[in-house]
């Protein structure tokens, strides 16, 4: 495997690919010259495995190691950790490890590369690597300075507490929730940040005085009686985030599966029959489906692999339209994605960069009654599968009466729909069967989980 499993104090080991292993020889240049600016962790990443020392020549069992979490406990799997240490910051992200400056892909005019390389080279110490985030573009140098400056000295404190710190131990958290969302969303085109906690919106307070410049005017505490949640619909967003079916403007729908392996999006044209011809309205329905669907990935922090079923196009060049127009709205997803080209059927298939759980594995978990599988045994198969245990039990055991707890919906399916086959089990085992139906129906279980009464 070229892995190592680390015990980092968690419940479930936690899992090291060769490919994040910092190793000593690693970081030296092609001419093994100390002096290298270039090395990038995705370059080592690269070389292949010829290349690469085995992660047995590197790692010894019972060593102590600094490891970063990059991707958290996924379902059954442990959390994936990389010796290659980043700490992010507003505008830089500080690697103390590489000597490289990298700018973020999203930014793409080549002369706001070029002056944020420059302004950072100038600022920057020499052991250090930083990478410059999206949110650094047409900023000054001052604040690239401000938040180095900060990275810098946070730095140094992890590195002093890792030399210090027993193993199994945190040595360094990021942000809470609250900073780390609007340190990483934050942009100009937020008009308001609204927090109904009076001690959080103090302590945002600080985090955006001393990181975002004039955001600290955006942002408003909450006070009316009426929950903030309900004020915005912040409930029935959740909701909808939650649901398989995902309407578009103009009638048609998107379903959403998550399984285990991949998720699929299938793209349906619904009551939306358009007004001059069958291609019009596949694709105009497709073209609103890309958005949708881009959206719903980030809404959903939807991962992995992702299959996205259009609507069937007979003409090339629409296949190219959707498809240019899917790699369009993927630029506005901070996360890292891989498209391949649409197919005949329609297909795209794609990767998304996944560091966490989906909203729906965060909120929901599977259903103890059809066992995660989103179906429920039908009243029939029930029936019949019953029908099978008296005849088994009479022929084991020889009993002549029987008492049986049942659901009320099985026992009148047996009772009206298939009461000769029971007479005939009956008169052949000379079997007397009492019923008794259960209080427990299928029905309950679309009951509300709670129900608030008053005195």
């Amino acid at each position: 495997m070229q892995a190592a499993f680390i015990n980092i104090g968690l419940d479930r080991t936690a899992f090291l690919y060769v490919g994040d292993v910092l190793d000593p020889d690693s970081l030296k240049s092609d001419d093994t010259s100390p002096e290298n600016t270039t090395l990038t962790p995705e370059a080592i990443k690269d070389r292949s495995s010829i290349e690469r020392r085995p992660i047995e020549k590197i790692l010894k069992e019972g060593q102590r190691i600094v490891v970063q979490i990059a991707k958290e406990p996924l379902g059954t799997k442990g959390a994936r950790v990389t010796m290659f240490l980043s700490i992010p910051g507003r505008y830089l992200v500080l690697m103390p490890d590489f000597k490289h400056i990298g700018v973020s892909r999203r930014i793409e005019d080549e002369d706001e590369r070029e002056r944020l390389t420059s302004l950072v080279q100038e600022i920057k110490s020499e052991d250090s690597g930083i990478i410059i985030r999206t949110a650094a573009k047409d900023i000054s140098q001052d604040l690239l300075k401000k938040d180095l400056e900060y990275l810098l000295s946070l730095g140094e404190k992890v590195s002093k507490d890792a030399k210090t710190a027993s193993t199994r131990t945190l040595i360094h958290s990021d942000l809470g929730i609250v900073e780390k969302t609007v340190r990483d969303f934050y942009s100009d085109e937020v008009s308001q940040i609204i927090v109904d906690d009076a001690g959080t919106f103090e302590k945002l307070g600080r985090f955006l005085k001393s990181t975002i410049p004039n955001s600290i005017e955006k942002l408003q505490l909450y006070t009316d009686i009426t929950p903030l949640f309900d004020v915005y619909g912040i409930e029935i967003d959740i909701g909808r985030a939650l649901g398989a079916r995902v309407e578009l403007p103009s009638g048609g729908y998107l379903i959403i599966d998550q399984a285990e392996a991949l998720t699929s999006f299938d793209v349906n044209t619904g009551r939306f029959v358009g007004q001059l011809s069958a291609h019009e309205t596949i694709l105009k329905t497709n073209m609103e489906s890309v958005k949708q669907v881009v959206a719903q990935l980030r809404i959903r922090n939807i991962g992995g692999i992702i299959v996205i079923d259009f609507i069937d196009m007979e003409s090339l060049e629409d296949r190219e339209t959707v498809y240019e127009a899917l790699q369009t709205e993927l630029k506005k997803d901070k996360s890292r994605t891989n498209v391949l080209k649409i197919s005949e059927l329609g297909l795209i298939q794609m990767t998304r960069k996944r560091t966490s759980e989906s909203l729906e594995r965060q909120l929901m978990e599977p259903c103890f009654y059809c066992d995660g599988r989103g179906r429920i045994r039908s009243t029939a198969s029930e029936a019949y599968d019953l029908l099978r245990e008296i005849s088994r039990r009479a022929i084991q055991t020889g009993q002549k009466k029987v008492t049986i707890r049942v659901r009320k919906d099985i026992k009148e399916f047996i009772e009206n729909k298939e009461s000769n086959l029971f007479e005939k089990i009956k008169t052949k085992h000379k079997v007397k069967i009492n019923f008794q139906v259960m209080a427990l129906t299928t029905e309950m279980l679309n009951d509300t989980p709670f129900e608030v009464l008053s005195n």
